[in-house]
């Protein structure tokens, strides 16, 4: 379900199609070597080989292919160890539709300059890997703090199951039909539903029936 969501994400940014998905990593190495895709996205935690050990083969086997990761590790030694392995992203679970779209189409300008010049500027290099770079600033009002981490009281597991139901009902859900179909209270289903309709993971459509109010009804996907 969760990769189905991540092929759901890619494909709606233009210029991305998946070849195919891998459920391990030794897996995703035999896809690597048959389709030769130009990007792979792959989680960290993964059975048979986990994604730190998929990267070091990846490296040591020169597998020419760019690799973004799309995992819940956050800690600084994980991190610190993917980044070494030279990935393109690193994305952080949750995470918006904008984040993922982000990541991709800086990567598609990365690969068509890549291969419409033989050599680059500073500048151009900067622009193409997301390294825009700016002189820095102390004064107090000028610092802004980006926080990928979700808001104040909710859960990662909690939207997870609000995001796999939806994708299980092609007609769409209700805040009451996802808050009994996941065994939450309404009101927590409609704070979770609204938060992602707002980061763009969902949609909502609103269905007037001949009597009482209207209905919100939350889609996965288009």
């Amino acid at each position: 379900m969760v990769r189905e969501v991540n092929r759901q994400f890619i494909e709606r940014v233009e210029g991305f199609k998946v070849m195919d998905m891998a459920s391990d990593g030794k897996k995703g190495i035999d896809k690597i070597k048959a389709l030769k895709p130009d990007l792979v996205v792959m989680d960290i935690f993964m059975p048979e080989q986990d994604g730190i050990e998929t990267l070091h083969q990846i490296r040591s086997e020169n597998l020419n292919v760019d690799c973004l990761t799309v995992t819940a590790a956050n800690d600084v030694q994980t991190i610190q160890q993917i980044l070494h392995l030279g990935v393109f992203d690193y994305i952080m679970k949750p995470f918006t539709f904008e984040r993922m779209e982000q990541a991709l189409i800086q990567y598609r300008k990365f690969k068509e300059k890549m291969s419409s010049t033989s050599d680059v500027s500073q500048a151009e290099l900067d622009e193409m890997i997301g390294q825009a770079w700016q002189p820095i600033n102390e004064e107090p009002e000028q610092l802004v703090k980006v926080s990928q981490h979700l808001p104040k009281g909710f859960n990662r597991a909690t939207m997870d199951k609000v995001l796999i139901y939806l994708m299980k009902c092609e007609t769409g859900a209700s805040a009451d039909d996802v808050a009994s179909g996941i065994g939450v209270a309404r009101v927590t289903a409609r704070r979770y539903l609204d938060y992602m309709e707002k980061s763009k993971m969902i949609r909502v459509d609103i269905q007037y029936g001949s009597v009482g109010r209207p209905v919100n009804q939350y889609f996965f996907g288009e």
